[in-house]
């Protein structure tokens, strides 16, 4: 592999799209790139590291902040990793949260799905939504989901 690619190149290395990486860049995950005479930013091996790293980070659900935070306990592998502790343990927190959300949400989703109407008026999800009960015989208590 060459010292030195593309933007194009360094997403296809990466699996990270080119609008992506820009982004990474204006939000300081990426560190801005060098450019060649004609303009063209060049990335080396290790801009295809942390952008690898990144987006493992964000399939797992991280912030950008939290990113970044993440980013310098890698950069600095000396430091304690209590920051990356509490990080894991608080988004743990989170996703337990909105799988608990998502289970009641599809219970009610369930539920008005068993729906035999054939006419709008007495569709079960319509009159969730309306707030009326005209021909449903199940009292379909609100889903309230956590905010995160």
């Amino acid at each position: 592999m060459t010292s030195e690619l593309t933007i194009g190149a360094l997403s296809t290395a990466s699996g990270v799209a080119i609008e992506t990486i820009r982004y990474y860049e204006k939000s300081g995950l990426l560190a801005k790139a060098k450019r060649s005479l004609n303009g063209y930013r060049r990335y080396g091996a290790l801009d295809i590291q942390r952008l690898r790293f990144i987006r493992r980070g964000r399939d797992l659900g991280f912030s950008i902040e939290e990113l970044k935070t993440l980013l310098q306990l890698a950069d600095h592998p000396t430091q304690p990793c209590a920051q990356a502790d509490a990080l894991v343990q608080n988004h743990l927190t989170e996703v337990k949260a909105k799988i608990r959300d998502l289970q009641a949400i599809q219970q009610v989703l369930e539920q008005l799905a068993e729906c035999d109407s054939h006419n709008a008026e007495h569709c079960r999800l319509l009159e969730v939504l309306d707030h009326r009960s005209c021909c449903s015989p199940v009292d379909f208590a609100w889903v309230t989901v956590s905010e995160a």
